[in-house]
């Protein structure tokens, strides 16, 4: 009994915690600055992060919310496309000026048995100059988004409507970005 209220107060303020970060989930530097760096890019190359492994051991129940490394990149390709963003292969993104990549990193940690926190990431990086010394490059974000909560494992799809959520996000800055 009494492991299972210690359970559930960690559970709560788990929740807690998310929703005082900023639940709705989403923080952001997604900003008219941010992205005017958006602005005359020929596109993007996608870069997906391995999912960590406490949450990988659940693998049956990633493939039941169609949470996986490849499936995520594949969404997120998809989406960028269909919102009119051209996606580049990496012989392309090597060629490119500014070498811009897409960034998605899902964070996750088990706070409880069943239970996850999580952070994912959605950062679009450039190369830059350092304006004190030009000669200087260096990838650096130039506009992301972030979004913390908690899921139950029965409940995974819930990050990957997150990753939706980003990815459509950084569509509309596209869109305003390129109008300007």
């Amino acid at each position: 009994m009494l492991k299972c209220k210690f359970a559930l107060c960690s559970l709560i303020i788990a929740i807690a915690f998310a929703w005082f970060a900023g639940l709705p989930p989403a923080s952001a530097q997604d900003s008219e600055l941010s992205r005017k760096t958006l602005a005359g890019l020929p596109g993007v190359y996608v870069l997906v992060e391995e999912l960590q492994p406490n949450i990988t051991k659940y693998d049956r129940y990633l493939k039941k919310a169609g949470l996986s490394r490849a499936r995520l990149k594949e969404n997120v390709e998809k989406r960028l496309r269909a919102g009119g963003i051209r996606t580049l292969s990496r012989e392309e993104w090597l060629k490119t000026r500014g070498q811009p990549v897409l960034y998605l990193n899902v964070n996750s940690h088990e706070n409880e048995k069943y239970w996850f926190a999580y952070d994912v990431t959605l950062e679009l990086q450039q190369v830059v100059c350092m304006e004190a010394r030009p000669s200087v490059r260096a990838l650096a974000d130039t506009w992301s988004l972030n979004s913390t909560g908690v899921v139950h494992i029965g409940n995974l799809d819930g990050i990957y409507r997150e990753t939706e959520r980003l990815v459509d996000r950084f569509i509309a800055a596209w869109r305003t970005a390129d109008q300007r």
